[in-house]
């Protein structure tokens, strides 16, 4: 039987046909080879657009008697966008939850391959292998300092341990603060200059910055507006990720 992320066993018997996704870059995942497998989405998946599966409230609070009447095979969580509070009272309501944990890239291609081979029981979809290949190659030579801010009110930036911090660093971008504690510091756009990062990437979620919100806070220091889905969601948007955020850090090295 197999095991998620988490070490929780999952036991499907065939090929999931019905599946309530809780993770926005899962969905997309899933959506990519079929989307009419998805029966019930968050608020916040919204990739592809098009989707027409139930909404059932957002990542931190799902509407768990919706899932459970949704009746779906399984049901896809993520040990950091949802809690384990909604996880269990799934799996006490008889659900098959598989729960992924991903922190690195390298952790995003394992598990997706599990949870597409061992979890849905379907293949590995093309757009994963083609990922991988992408983001084999080795890192730019350029050698950034960046901060990347997820909110405002108050200001919060990515930290050192995380999957955006990852994926910058394969492409030679140090994210600032270096060896945090914490996953996502809280810091004032005053202390985050004070680091004198060469750019402050701003993407346009989870907070929406935009060319009039966000790049005014930090005057002395280049901005550079970010698609978010290329910073922190680990799905087919791999595919573009790389030459996107290439090109943007070669703006940066190149002003």
């Amino acid at each position: 039987m197999p095991h998620d992320d988490l070490d929780h066993a999952c036991d499907l018997q065939a090929p999931a046909r019905r599946i309530v996704s809780l993770v926005p870059s899962l969905t997309e995942a899933i959506a990519a080879v079929d989307p009419s497998t998805l029966v019930g989405v968050t608020d916040w998946c919204t990739y592809p657009a098009d989707l027409t599966a139930q909404r059932i409230r957002g990542t931190k609070n799902p509407n768990t008697s919706s899932i459970v009447q949704l009746a779906p095979d399984l049901v896809i969580a993520n040990q950091e966008e949802n809690r384990e509070l909604d996880v269990r009272r799934l799996r006490e309501a008889g659900l098959q939850v598989w729960v992924t944990r991903i922190e690195t890239l390298d952790e995003a291609f394992v598990s997706l391959r599990r949870m597409f081979t061992e979890a849905l029981l379907w293949g590995i979809p093309d757009w994963l292998i083609e990922a991988e290949r992408v983001w084999s190659a080795p890192p730019s030579s350029a050698r950034l300092r960046a901060a990347v801010p997820i909110w405002r009110d108050p200001w919060m930036v990515v930290g050192t341990q995380t999957f955006t911090a990852d994926l910058l660093g394969r492409l030679g971008c140090e994210v600032l603060p270096g060896m945090s504690v914490d996953r996502y510091p809280t810091m004032t756009p005053m202390e985050i200059e004070a680091l004198e990062p060469d750019a402050v990437l701003l993407p346009d979620e989870p907070y929406v910055f935009t060319q009039d919100d966000g790049p005014e806070a930090f005057g002395s220091t280049p901005t550079r507006l970010v698609n978010g889905r290329y910073l922190t969601w680990y799905g087919p948007s791999l595919v573009l990720a790389r030459t996107h955020l290439e090109q943007t850090l070669d703006s940066v090295a190149h002003r």
